[in-house]
């Protein structure tokens, strides 16, 4: 049994924010160019750290964790257009944005460790 990865968990459960928010801006938004853009990016996190996890070694581990890095920077980055163009409110911008960044500050902590390590 895999032990538990508190980083795949929290990024997979924002990649299902990505996704309810990708809906959120189509359905009701009608926005379609930034929603995909964000929806590639926001879910990318998740699927590098994943593949991470079963990385051929430390090297390769460190380099999907620079990929989520810099897909969570880019995703920083739409949810602050979005906002600033008034496709989400202060609030909904508020709570995804600190999940955003708190998951940045994790693979900053996990590029910096590892790349100690090798």
């Amino acid at each position: 049994m895999l032990k538990k990865n508190i980083l795949y968990e929290k990024t997979f459960k924002f990649s299902v924010r990505i996704v309810k928010l990708y809906k959120y801006l189509i359905d009701y938004r009608k926005e379609y160019v930034i929603s995909k853009q964000i929806l590639r990016s926001g879910t990318s996190i998740g699927a590098n750290v994943k593949e991470g996890i079963v990385a051929q070694s430390k090297r390769d581990f460190l380099s999907k964790m620079y990929i989520a890095l810099k897909e969570a920077s880019e995703t920083e980055y739409w949810l602050e257009l979005l906002k600033e163009t008034g496709y989400i409110d202060g609030k909904m911008f508020n709570s995804i944005i600190e999940d955003c960044k708190e998951i940045s500050k994790i693979l900053c902590a996990t590029v910096r460790t590892t790349k100690e390590r090798i």
